[in-house]
């Protein structure tokens, strides 16, 4: 049998895709453990979902900290003493610093509501993306899942999956199409990386077939 995969989780609100993968290894769709979840906040919900399932989590806020990289380096010390394979932010609001992310190359991964390349980077988080969609006035948005680069939502693309934008949509009603495929896709990533199955060259991300991952 496979080893299980070790998770870290990084959250800030509510955890709806903690959730999609908590049920997901729940359900045995993925050979994973969460060994940790580090919250930004101490009252995001996202904790409570966590300690339902009896997973160990802890408080890491920005704010306790004089720069980003301490605060990038507690954190980090905090997933090495878990030993983590896999970095999942899971609507996380915090940036992380370049020795962060390089030291974790091709090994976080986060979920964006848009079909990156479009409306992504600095600042386009949440409703904003979902705004500037509608504002656009584009006929096609989805969501993206990617690994994680220093430049804000430029990583190499994991998966992706589009959705039809209507007339009659709004901010709230997008949002209701798209979160659904996070959490579709974010577990199918996670699983796919479970399986020794993504291969990263360059910015491209190639996903072998079950034959293929062992070659």
């Amino acid at each position: 049998m496979a080893k299980p995969l070790k998770l870290a989780v990084l959250v800030s609100g509510g955890g709806t895709n903690l959730q999609a993968i908590i049920d997901s290894i729940n359900d045995g769709k993925i050979i994973a453990k969460i060994e940790i979840v580090i919250s930004t906040k101490k009252n995001a919900y996202a904790l409570k979902r966590a300690e339902k399932h009896q997973i160990p989590c802890q408080v890491c806020s920005p704010k306790d900290f004089t720069s980003n990289d301490e605060f990038s380096n507690e954190i980090s010390k905090i997933i090495d003493s878990y030993k983590a394979d896999l970095i999942a932010l899971a609507g996380f609001m915090s940036i992380l610093s370049s020795s962060f992310i390089k030291k974790y190359e091709n090994r976080i991964m986060n979920t964006h509501p848009s079909l990156l390349p479009s409306f992504g980077g600095k600042g386009f988080y949440g409703d904003r993306v979902h705004k500037a969609v509608l504002d656009y006035g584009v006929k096609i948005s989805g969501a993206t899942i990617m690994f994680v680069s220093e430049e804000v939502d430029k990583g190499p693309i994991i998966l992706q999956q589009a959705i039809s934008v209507d007339q009659e949509d709004t901010i709230k009603s997008l949002s209701e199409k798209v979160l659904p495929l996070e959490h579709k896709l974010y577990p199918l990533a996670i699983k796919l990386f479970s399986e020794n199955r993504l291969e990263v060259k360059g910015r491209v991300v190639n996903i072998l077939t079950k034959e293929r991952k062992n070659d």
